[in-house]
């Protein structure tokens, strides 16, 4: 399924075509996968905890490769596996990514540790620029640790603000 997906948007906006191309949660997420934590293999991607079935991997992979946001390399030692590996389209994501995962830790209650996120958010530019450098050597090392579901009021873990109101940080 290379090449361009066709599909007709329902309108001109940016947003609205933008979120025909990446807009389910299954995609983003496999963005945030390669980007921040180096995963590369349909293995990796299945076991990244999220719970998603293999047809809609494949499926979100092969939707992703058509309209240019990753590609898939067959490995040199092993020419039976693929390795996934954003394009600078994809890359071009990063801030859109960084500002979703500032945005959901400053406001829900996740995983993410306060003072990662406050660093994250002060420095978007040197987080930014490290994904990129990450991207342009190939380096899949993780950016960022495997976020564990935090307990209600959980400090360390909780949401950073609340109505706009900065908490414990």
């Amino acid at each position: 399924m290379r090449g361009k997906l066709k599909s007709k948007s329902r309108s001109g906006c940016p947003v609205s075509i933008a979120l025909d191309v990446f807009g389910d949660r299954w995609s983003l997420l496999i963005i945030r996968d390669i980007m921040v934590r180096g995963y590369r293999t349909f293995k990796q991607f299945r076991e990244s905890g999220e719970g998603i079935a293999t047809n809609i991997l494949t499926d979100r992979l092969r939707k992703l490769e058509a309209v240019g946001i990753i590609t898939a390399e067959v490995e040199e030692k092993d020419r039976r596996s693929v390795s996934y590996r954003l394009t600078e389209k994809g890359i071009d994501l990063a801030p859109v990514l960084l500002e979703l995962l500032i945005w959901g830790a400053n406001h829900e209650e996740t995983g993410a540790p306060c003072t990662l996120i406050a660093d994250m958010e002060k420095n978007r530019e040197q987080v930014l620029a490290e994904v990129r450098r990450r991207w342009q050597e190939r380096d899949s090392a993780p950016l960022i640790p495997k976020f564990d579901r935090s307990e209600p009021g959980d400090e360390k873990t909780s949401k950073r603000r609340n109505h706009g109101n900065k908490a414990h940080a």
